[in-house]
């Protein structure tokens, strides 16, 4: 109740239409190599849902689905599109949050927060030559807060 409809579009501007522009951008380059490598960054919270956060968490729903449906259209041209959703990572904005950093980390299955070069390291590997056989998955970097099935 206490999102408003300014603050909902202003955030599906930032995390769904912001990478969908840039996606339309780097397209026709990536199909005139035959090659490309398209990794957005979804959230954890899509995965299990986030109390409080339904504008973000719709946003990043809506990238999860957007990175699915071009990694199916894009599969035999050579681009590979995938997705990282971080869970509870040790950045500026996480330190300026009103959370108790110690007692959440504290509950997860890994004891502790990630780092930046966790996520730098599953993009890296994602960008990579190495995973020129995977499309239209997620690679969950979240201490296992969230484990999918199957």
């Amino acid at each position: 109740m206490e999102i408003d409809e300014e603050l909902f579009d202003r955030v599906i501007r930032i995390n769904l239409k912001g990478p969908f522009l840039v996606t339309r951008e780097i397209l026709p380059d990536m199909l005139a190599a035959s090659w490309g490598r398209i990794i957005n960054i979804t959230s954890s919270s899509t995965q299990s849902g986030s109390s409080r956060q339904v504008h973000y968490v719709s946003s990043k729903g809506g990238l999860l689905g957007m990175t699915k449906a071009l990694a199916l259209e894009y599969a035999a041209s050579g681009i590979t599109v995938n997705m990282v959703p971080p869970g509870f990572i040790d950045t500026p904005m996480l330190r300026a949050a009103p959370v108790d950093i110690d007692a959440y980390a504290a509950s997860m299955p890994m004891k502790r927060i990630g780092r930046p070069e966790d996520i730098a390291a599953a993009c890296a590997f994602l960008a990579s030559d190495q995973s020129s056989y995977i499309t239209g998955q997620t690679i969950s970097t979240n201490g296992g807060r969230y484990m999918g099935s199957a």
